[in-house]
């Protein structure tokens, strides 16, 4: 491993968990979204993400959620359909949290590994002007 890979590693694992959390907040902002039962729900994104041969991480993909949703009973809604009904997205706020933190510590961790080399690598500069 070269000296500056740490660096590059650190730096995927830094703009895969970036994208992780842009698309956790589009979904959480999103989570309440209703449309008419003859629309698509709201679709979730996953990002789907793939280990380098080399070392790191990319997002290699970002699929869509169930356009099917989940149909609610809410007869006052403007949306709702002659029965009363409008469609909601399809996805588990429990699990939208949850990966919202899995994805923070990561970030945060690639940031650290990311801090921890540039003090390394300035440590050794220190050493080689002497």
């Amino acid at each position: 491993m070269g000296a500056f890979d740490m660096l590059r590693i650190a730096n995927s694992s830094l703009g895969m968990h970036q994208t992780w959390l842009d698309a956790l907040a589009h979904n959480i902002a999103n989570a309440n979204t209703v449309t008419a039962t003859d629309q698509d729900a709201f679709q979730e994104q996953l990002v789907v993400a793939r280990a380098l041969p080399e070392g790191g991480v990319e997002v290699s993909g970002i699929e869509a959620g169930d356009p099917a949703g989940i149909m609610a009973y809410a007869p006052d809604h403007p949306l709702a359909d002659a029965d009363g009904y409008v469609r909601t997205p399809a996805m588990d706020m429990s699990v939208q949290m949850t990966s919202l933190v899995q994805a923070q510590r990561g970030f945060q961790a690639s940031v650290q590994v990311t801090k921890t080399a540039q003090d390394t690598y300035a440590a050794a500069l220190q050493i080689g002007q002497r």
